[in-house]
């Protein structure tokens, strides 16, 4: 039981913790960079995440998405507006904004977008562009518009800018587009200056001819100088040619001789080297044969100390034998001795043995006759305590009659006190036998539920629960000495003065004892 109780818990701590990751996978979350997810339901602020992971509770908090990426909105005036100089005209602008990545600019937009397609956000943003550019379209001037603008855009941007903040979007980039108007009043600013542009556009085409005619003389001119240079740069690299080929003729002719008198040089000096190389031929020759003179009286020097050899070596080999037969004998002799030896001493030991064990029988039977004296000793007095033992039983029986009289009052208080005590300890089983049974049933009560298999388990889980109580409360009982039946019937039935009875004859015979001593 025990086991299976074990093993069920384990179970079911088991079956909880795969119930709770599965319940952490299904609300696992993951935001892309651009999309904000917003995770609210639990706490007075909702989460919010952006390009990493989290743990959505489930039953418990929602999701919601709002869209982080850049939206182009193309900002038109539905109709013509009045400049400050009372011009009407029509503006085109592209303006892209996104959600404010800031902790007040993504509240913002939960409250106002969240779960919005980005078409509605666009129109939102459009209408709030427009009412802006229009307004700063009345305090410009046309040609302050159309000359600068960077200007116009940076105006309405800081215009829009904080309606814009209010809804959580900021606006990223804003481009003018174009300026119309119905009346031509935008081209007519742009002929004076087409004029100027044509009339510099010739005057500029005058400087140019002009030019180009001055540097195609001065092109010609360096045409003629580099020419010139040329034609003189040729002519004294002929005369450079010409002296240089004198010089390699005058070179050539030397390198001719001193090639001749090196020919006759070499010649002379192989002539003289085939005549060193013969001489060096013969010596080498006449060195050689001295060598194999050489050779041929080492060989004889070899042979006969080879020879020699042979005999000493044999000499050696006889005499090692020689003495290799001495020493076999010697160790023969040697080990011939050390039997003898060995063999006089182990005589000599068993002779100590037997004279060993002979003493050993002796003191033995001197110990046989020692005890046997000692038991003799021991029976004469045993005899005489029996007989003082007699005498002091029959004094003491004197004695007893007197105790008895005197020993039954106090019979009669022990006998109550006896009582008392017993009384006390049945009181104290009884009391602490609810502890013990809760002690054995504690720990069922850390249990939710028990689910019971097959018949008769019910009632064996109660046996093996009044078991342990009774294994436990007898336990107690040993270890106090006592039996809750005899201690029970002892109440009931008036053992106890019998046992006081026993205690008084215990009593008279130690007093006996007492006086016999």
């Amino acid at each position: 039981m025990a086991f299976l109780l074990e093993h069920l818990g384990t179970i079911g701590i088991i079956i909880a913790v795969i119930v709770v990751l599965v319940i952490l996978a299904s609300g696992y979350v993951k935001a892309p960079p651009d999309k904000a997810y917003i995770i609210s339901g639990i706490g007075k602020k909702a989460r919010v995440v952006i390009g990493k992971a989290s743990v959505k509770i489930p039953f418990f908090e929602r999701l919601d998405k709002l869209d982080l990426s850049l939206m182009s909105v193309d900002v038109k005036t539905a109709s013509a507006v009045p400049t400050a100089d009372y011009i009407n005209i029509m503006v085109d602008a592209v303006v892209n904004v996104k959600v404010s990545l800031s902790e007040d600019g993504i509240e913002l937009a939960q409250q106002n977008f969240l779960n919005r397609e980005k078409a509605y956000i666009i129109t939102v943003a459009r209408e709030v562009l427009e009412g802006n550019m229009r307004e700063i379209v009345g305090t410009m001037e046309l040609r302050d518009m159309v000359s600068n603008r960077q200007q116009f855009a940076d105006r309405v941007k800081e215009n829009a800018a904080p309606d814009l903040a209010k809804m959580g979007l900021d606006v990223v980039s804003f481009n003018v587009q174009n300026f119309t108007d119905s009346q031509g009043v935008i081209d007519n600013l742009g002929i004076d200056n087409i004029s100027k542009i044509q009339k510099d556009a010739s005057i500029a085409k005058a400087n140019a001819e002009r030019d180009v005619a001055v540097a195609q003389a001065e092109a010609d001119k360096q045409a003629n100088d580099a020419k010139i240079a040329a034609n003189l740069e040729i002519a004294q690299k002929n005369n450079d040619l010409a002296i240089k080929k004198a010089e390699l003729k005058k070179m050539s002719d030397i390198k001719q001789a001193e090639a001749d008198a090196a020919y006759r040089i070499q010649e002379e000096e192989q002539r003289k080297q085939i005549e060193i190389t013969t001489a060096n031929a013969n010596i080498a020759r006449q060195e050689k044969e001295v060598e194999l003179e050489t050779q041929k009286i080492a060989i004889q020097e070899r042979r006969l100390d080879a020879e020699v050899r042979k005999q000493a070596e044999a000499k050696k080999f006889e005499q090692q034998q020689r003495a290799d037969a001495d020493l076999y004998t010697r160790q023969k002799e040697a080990e011939a001795k050390k039997y003898e030896d060995i063999q006089n001493a182990e005589a000599e030991l068993a002779v100590q043995q037997r004279d060993a064990e002979a003493l050993y029988y002796r003191a033995e039977q001197e110990a046989k006759a020692q005890r046997a004296k000692a038991e003799a000793a021991k029976f004469a007095a045993e005899q005489e305590a029996e007989g003082i033992r007699a005498k002091g039983i029959a004094e003491a029986e004197a004695v007893r009659a007197k105790a008895l009289a005197e020993a039954e009052g106090l019979d009669k208080k022990a006998e109550a006190m006896q009582k008392m005590q017993e009384a006390a300890i049945l009181q104290m089983y009884f009391e602490k036998l609810p502890d013990i049974a809760k002690a054995v049933a504690e720990p069922l009560s850390n249990i939710d539920s028990i689910t019971m298999y097959g018949d008769g388990n019910t009632a064996k889980m109660v046996e093996d629960i009044t078991t342990s109580t009774t294994q436990i409360s007898n336990g107690l009982l040993d270890g106090m000495g006592i039996s809750l039946k005899d201690l029970v019937g002892s109440v009931l039935t008036g053992r106890a003065i019998g046992a006081g009875l026993n205690a008084s004859e215990n009593a008279e015979k130690e007093l006996v004892t007492s006086g016999k001593k």
